[in-house]
């Protein structure tokens, strides 16, 4: 019988992994929410794709925690964290004696999972020979364990993961096509943090909120200096790094209760400076010119307006917009306004 502390660390597992905690305001990351939505509800196979630290496995936790098979288990391997018999062991698991060490039987990860989900995240590192037997547990539902000779049956939902290009490797011969499309059943693409800037600023209230609690204190603020520096960055290590990034900022700010750029990691601080060049590369302005050039825009429309209701009097001209007649009159020769 489940026990009530086990129960309410279920609840509360369940309750961390609900849609609330895909943050985000990007059009991408709404639609994908929407049809995580859907999917889990239907007991298909789930094949999540996307670069290092996109939250493959948050979204698989999603996917389980909202299912018919939410209350059991959400059991995770990472299939390139082992070698072809360990992780073969860690799947099926083993008889006693089946090679030299295994003085018991194990029980594999497939059994645990019974009923629920298993996530095989990295599953593109996989062997061609394993490819084999997951394939078979798919289409069968049966397994043998390392060294056995009595099948076993399991209800396991795959959700598998990966940051490679499966159809490449189908192509070129090193994943299965059959259990491509086996696990590929229903398709969600994660997209990365530089194409989806504009969830910078909420992923970043989020994760210094969690930096928060984790450490027993009020969450710190954010200058909007650093933001900006954070929007700029581009993310290869996406929402991991982030989280990593706010981590050693809030180690660096010390006492302070604001995260300014001095606090922030040199590599994001190196690669601003970078960008303060006015014309990039590719011939765009830079952000530093975009408000250099927004400003001016604005300056000379007010100048103009001031001169127009002061009949192009200089003297009370400068005295509307709190200026010496002296910076008006360069001001008027920089922007070139003219009495028409």
């Amino acid at each position: 019988m489940e026990k009530p502390e086990e129960r309410k660390e279920r609840m509360s597992e369940k309750d961390y992994f609900s849609f609330d905690q895909l943050v985000g305001r990007s059009e991408s990351l709404r639609a994908l929410i929407e049809k995580i939505k859907v999917i889990a509800q239907y007991d298909v196979s789930v094949l999540i794709e996307g670069e290092s630290g996109t939250g493959k496995e948050l979204v698989a936790r999603a996917i389980h925690y909202n299912s018919a098979r939410k209350d059991r288990e959400f059991v995770v391997i990472n299939c390139s964290a082992f070698s072809d018999t360990l992780l073969e062991s860690e799947l099926f698991g083993y008889v006693k004696g089946s090679f030299t060490g295994a003085i018991s039987e194990k029980q594999g990860l497939f059994e645990v999972a019974d009923q629920g989900t298993f996530f095989l995240d990295e599953v593109g590192d996989m062997s061609p020979a394993l490819q084999v037997k997951i394939l078979r547990v798919l289409q069968e539902g049966t397994f043998f364990k390392v060294g056995g000779t009595k099948p076993i049956k399991v209800n396991v939902r795959i959700v598998a993961a990966t940051n490679r290009n499966l159809k490449l490797f189908v192509q070129e011969g090193r994943f299965r096509e059959d259990l491509f499309y086996r696990i590929n059943v229903v398709n969600l693409m994660i997209p990365p943090l530089r194409e989806r800037k504009e969830d910078v600023p909420v992923l970043t209230e989020n994760i210094l909120k969690k930096i928060a609690l984790k450490n027993q204190e009020a969450p710190k603020e954010i200058s909007e200096e650093s933001l900006e520096i954070l929007r700029r960055y581009d993310w290869p290590g996406n929402v991991r790094e982030l989280e990593n990034e706010l981590e050693k900022a809030v180690i660096f700010s010390g006492d302070k209760k604001m995260i300014n750029p001095a606090s922030l990691g040199q590599e994001l601080l190196r690669h601003v400076r970078d960008l303060k060049q006015e014309v990039l590369a590719d011939g765009t302005w830079s952000l530093k010119e975009i408000k250099r050039r927004a400003v001016a825009e604005i300056e000379k429309d007010v100048i103009r307006k001031g001169l127009e209701k002061t009949n192009w009097n200089r003297t009370l001209c400068a005295k509307l917009l709190g200026i010496s007649r002296i910076d008006l009159i360069r001001k008027i020769s920089r922007y070139q306004l003219k009495k028409t």
